[in-house]
């Protein structure tokens, strides 16, 4: 909205700042950032009003973790109502309303933000930790990965070139048609995205701390893509408007460090799945977007191994009978192993920001 200031550049020569997407990037973090300051403590109280508590699983299904986590019983769940109220409206003043990957990236957010709202509810008022069937979860995201897909194609002037996957560390950029499959790819980027950063969120701060440096990374790689002369430098696609989607990223950097402050140990709220599903999702599609999917495998290092700990974890069991870690995801196991809940956290964030920076470094690896 405040990017239409700029149209009056000429009669009054600072609003031209308004047109450049650093500036506006910068604005829209600190926006969100202290937002989530003003209501936090409003949502805080709202939802432990309601008495929307987190339920914890029985000890018989989790053992001694269920005496480690015995006082986190009662924290209000739900939080992530505050990561997408912020970033709507810091998005909303400070990107180009006309833009459509900005309108694609935040009805996604708030679309995958439903799905776990109500998954919360269900584990809320059932007072279980199993909320939504997954089945019903995957095929939510099965339809997002549908509709970016059919945006992309018809809405957002990608015409022959949403469905090219480019691969990074090549000199000479090399782009793959996915054809057919185009759909079916973005479909495993949405879901793996979504629910990696779900099973990540176990631990109090744990999730968000690593999303938001991943958000930087990609606010920058939305940047670059935005800027013509900069990624043909860097042997990378331009995609148009991509430079608001870097504002977008950065809202949604500066609301992740505004949630954290309430959300660090011991929290005083937990995201749940209304923050956990989209903040992943909206990753996804932001990767997509920018023809970065494969490079989300490194940015996003910390949430591929909490979700490959579970995937190898079922695999053992079901075909050997015997478990590879105490506990997955990962950072369970860690708990288990006798760490301190911070220092799980802080060393799963210190390898998630050097996860980012190896991905940034992508960029002249070629």
């Amino acid at each position: 909205m405040l990017y239409y200031l700029s149209r009056f550049s000429s009669e009054f020569g600072g609003l031209n700042v308004f047109r450049y997407d650093t500036f506006r990037a910068l604005a829209a973090a600190l926006t969100s950032l202290l937002l989530s300051f003003a209501l936090g403590p409003w949502i805080i109280l709202i939802l432990t009003r309601l008495k929307l508590g987190q339920p914890l699983r029985q000890k018989s299904e989790v053992r001694e973790l269920a005496d480690l986590h015995s006082s986190k019983k009662g924290t209000p769940t739900m939080g992530g109502l505050l990561i997408l109220v912020t970033v709507t409206i810091s998005s909303l003043l400070w990107c180009d309303p006309s833009n459509h990957l900005v309108w694609l990236a935040l009805g996604s957010m708030l679309y995958l933000g439903l799905i776990g709202f109500a998954d919360d509810y269900e584990k809320v008022a059932k007072k279980n930790s199993k909320g939504i069937r997954g089945w019903q979860k995957l095929v939510a995201q099965l339809l997002l990965a549908l509709f970016v897909c059919l945006f992309l194609r018809y809405f957002a002037n990608y015409a022959g070139e949403f469905s090219s996957l480019y691969i990074p560390f090549l000199k000479s950029p090399l782009a793959v048609d996915m054809g057919i499959f185009t759909a079916l790819f973005f479909a495993l980027v949405i879901m793996g995205t979504s629910n990696a950063v779900n099973l990540t969120d176990g631990l109090d701060g744990l999730a968000i701390g690593c999303s938001v440096s991943v958000f930087v990374t990609y606010a920058i790689f939305c940047y670059v893509a935005g800027n013509v002369r900069i990624a043909t430098y860097l042997l990378l696609p331009p995609v148009s408007g991509a430079g608001d989607l870097g504002v977008f990223c950065a809202a949604l950097a500066g609301s992740g460090l505004g949630f954290l402050w309430f959300n660090a140990h011991p929290a005083q709220v937990f995201m749940g799945d209304t923050g956990s599903l989209s903040l992943g999702g909206v990753l996804g599609v932001i990767a997509i977007c920018v023809h970065q999917e494969l490079a989300l495998i490194i940015a996003g290092g910390v949430f591929v191994l909490e979700a490959g700990s579970v995937l190898i974890q079922v695999a053992s069991f079901k075909l050997t009978g015997k478990r590879v870690f105490l506990m997955s995801p990962l950072h369970h196991h860690f708990e288990l192993k006798g760490w301190n809940e911070t220092t799980v956290t802080v060393r799963f964030w210190i390898m998630g920001l050097l996860a980012s920076l190896m991905a940034l470094a992508t960029l002249k690896l070629r």
